[in-house]
């Protein structure tokens, strides 16, 4: 079975990818992950397939979830790491039992243990954060232009020039209403 997010689209990169599971952070905040059966869904498809989430797992992914955002965002804005998000992060980090494993095809795939726990799930995603925090990756973190999402997501363009979190939401929004504030100029 294969879960839906509505105006989500799972990027390539799953540490941002789990931060825009909760959108217009300036605006008024759309959660995307609002239940514990959710986050299991958005994990199974992400690759990270868990057994079940608890309450208490339900709070340490969210509580993740932040201290990424925070960290991205002072990635983007060069500015120091907090301290209190470096240690969420790699406390979840070393909680896990997950393991890289090669498919036949040549690609990475993740290992949860067994049973596959959402700590184990939590360490592939905070370990993806450090790779992007300490410049491991190609591209460059960034935040959206939009002044009602202000999301941090990892730019891989060729130009590392992106403006937009996701062109068929954030970008397209920006670009209809200045599209509309011309036609409202043209017509006075």
């Amino acid at each position: 079975m294969r879960t839906e997010f509505p105006g989500f689209r799972l990027g390539k990169v799953l540490a941002t990818s789990f931060t825009a599971t909760l959108t217009e952070r300036q605006g008024d905040p759309v959660e995307r992950i609002p239940m514990p059966c959710r986050l299991v869904d958005w994990l199974a498809v992400s690759g990270l397939a868990v057994d079940s989430c608890t309450a208490a797992e339900f709070d340490l992914a969210r509580e993740l979830r932040e201290s990424i955002h925070a960290a991205a965002t002072a990635g983007a804005l060069q500015e120091a790491l907090p301290e209190g998000a470096v240690r969420i992060i790699n406390d979840r980090s070393v909680q896990g039992r997950a393991a890289a494993v090669l498919t036949a095809e040549g690609e990475r795939r993740w290992r949860l243990g067994s049973p596959s726990r959402v700590e184990d799930a939590l360490s592939v995603i905070a370990a993806d954060a450090i790779g992007i925090l300490a410049g491991e990756r190609d591209g460059k973190l960034a935040l959206c232009a939009s002044p009602t999402c202000r999301a941090a997501f990892f730019d891989t363009s060729q130009s590392r020039s992106r403006k937009w979190c996701d062109m068929n939401t954030c970008g397209n929004r920006q670009k209809k209403a200045r599209f509309n504030a011309n036609q409202r100029r043209n017509a006075d």
